[in-house]
């Protein structure tokens, strides 16, 4: 094949390839312009955490057509994850959650360009796992690891959307660098400390529990999750903005309500 024929070969394949992803976003492109989904089909997102909430919100902007994925989680599945983590299967039993999540993603939308890494957040690898991201989102379990990249999230100036369960209970909302910071917002201890070893201790006797959880409680946080993620990117819709936070009890309805903290 000669030069002409490659390049044609190749502006033929991306054109099939270009119209696939854009028949995939049909059922939603009455709701966005083509120039709002082309923001976030350009846009690269990293998520903490691929379990309970995190299996969610990977799954969701995956299918509303997100362009990169950044997937972060140090665990395997085990047992306990079944009844809530959707990328959870006795076939994925002690395997890495963050691999699981790539190749779920790839067979959801293969138009995605997904980059995992399995191993734990802290001080000296966070800026190479959040770097370039033009959002942050919080999937994880742990006050500690909130602190770290949420910091990291404000000093870079990237939107931070938190999410949090515990039992029947939810809670969402979105920190910008203009915003009460995450710490702020919950008056943490580590509020305007540095983040010594001494107050990353501090932190994990306050978080050390390992929160319970009804099925569809993280799923639904992760559902949420995705869509002000896709609010933000594209610029649809009102953002729920810190300190303002969208809190819920999944077992009384009358309790979804926005409050500011």
């Amino acid at each position: 094949m000669n030069t002409l024929e490659a390049n044609l070969t190749t502006f033929s394949d991306n054109m099939t390839t270009d119209n696939k992803y854009w028949e995939i976003m049909t059922r939603q492109m009455n709701i966005v312009e083509k120039s709002e989904q082309e923001k976030f089909k350009n846009s690269r997102i990293t998520v903490i955490g691929c379990g309970g909430i995190g299996g969610q919100t990977i799954e969701m902007l995956a299918r509303m057509g997100v362009g990169e994925l950044v997937l972060v989680d140090e665990d395997v599945f085990d047992w306990t994850n079944l009844n809530r983590q959707t990328f959870a299967t006795v076939n994925d039993i002690g395997l890495e959650k963050s691999e699981v999540a790539k190749q779920k993603v790839e067979s959801i939308n293969p138009y995605v360009k997904v980059i995992n890494f399995t191993k734990h957040v802290d001080l000296t690898n966070i800026d190479e796992l959040i770097g370039n991201s033009d959002i942050v989102i919080d999937a994880l379990d742990n006050i500690t690891t909130r602190v770290i990249v949420s910091r990291k999230a404000r000093e870079y100036k990237i939107p931070f959307i938190h999410g949090a369960i515990h039992g029947t209970l939810g809670q969402v909302t979105v920190f910008l660098s203009n915003t009460k910071s995450y710490e702020e917002m919950f008056n943490l201890p580590s509020l305007g400390k540095e983040l010594s070893d001494e107050t990353l201790s501090e932190l994990k006797g306050i978080s050390s529990e390992t929160p319970p959880a009804l099925g569809p409680v993280p799923n639904l946080i992760g559902c949420l999750e995705a869509t002000e993620a896709f609010k933000i990117i594209t610029g649809i819709g009102k953002v729920t903005v810190a300190p303002k936070i969208l809190t819920f009890d999944l077992l009384n309805f009358e309790s979804f309500e926005i409050e500011e903290l």
